[in-house]
């Protein structure tokens, strides 16, 4: 049976970097048909693309792959995926950017020993730095919440122009349309003053 090759890309919708990882696949496989492309995050492998492309390899076949972070973002799940390919499948799979996670190099249990390390190295060393990351932006969200600083919406005043239209309003004198008018608020921000002044969040 004739080994077969596939690419197989992943870009989040932000990414720009689709053309570059689709011309250095085409450099290793001469059909476009048989490079697969999701534009979806990592964090799983439910993706419609890669489902596609491991349903159609077989034993001896090879997937490129542009980087791992590419393959996935999840320690556990690219190691569970990694196996499934290697070993039930028994097809191979080629990091590009990585030299030493080429399974074709290896055919002896030191190289499979050799791959899983190295596998299992870059994993953690990827969810170390996501972990630092959401680290960082918690941090900055705190500090700015201690200086002051509103990240949300900022909160409407609740002014005593307001307080008289409310007053006015619930006596049946003005309408709703009317305070609003006044208070120079839409229909959603005056009815959440409300609700505040109500609950005397003042």
């Amino acid at each position: 049976m004739n080994t077969r090759k596939f690419g197989y890309i992943r870009v989040s919708s932000k990414d720009q970097n689709e053309d570059r990882q689709i011309e250095a696949m085409k450099q290793l496989i001469t059909d476009e048909r048989d490079i697969f492309v999701d534009k979806q995050s990592g964090r799983d492998f439910n993706r419609e693309q890669y489902q596609l492309v491991k349903r159609m390899l077989r034993k001896d076949d090879i997937l490129y792959i542009h980087s791992l972070d590419r393959f996935g973002r999840n320690k556990e799940a690219i190691l569970q995926e990694w196996k499934d390919i290697t070993q039930n499948i028994q097809a191979h799979i080629v990091v590009l950017d990585m030299p030493l996670l080429d399974t074709t190099q290896y055919k002896d249990s030191l190289g499979t020993l050799i791959t899983d390390l190295v596998l299992q190295i870059l994993s953690w060393l990827a969810e170390e730095e996501r972990t630092k990351i959401k680290t960082r932006q918690r941090e900055g969200i705190e500090a700015a919440k201690k200086k002051g600083k509103n990240l949300g919406r900022p909160t409407t005043e609740i002014t005593q122009e307001f307080i008289d239209s409310y007053n006015q309003w619930k006596e049946g004198k003005v309408t709703a349309l009317y305070a609003m008018k006044r208070c120079n608020m839409t229909s959603p921000t005056f009815y959440r003053v409300v609700q505040r002044y109500e609950n005397r969040e003042v």
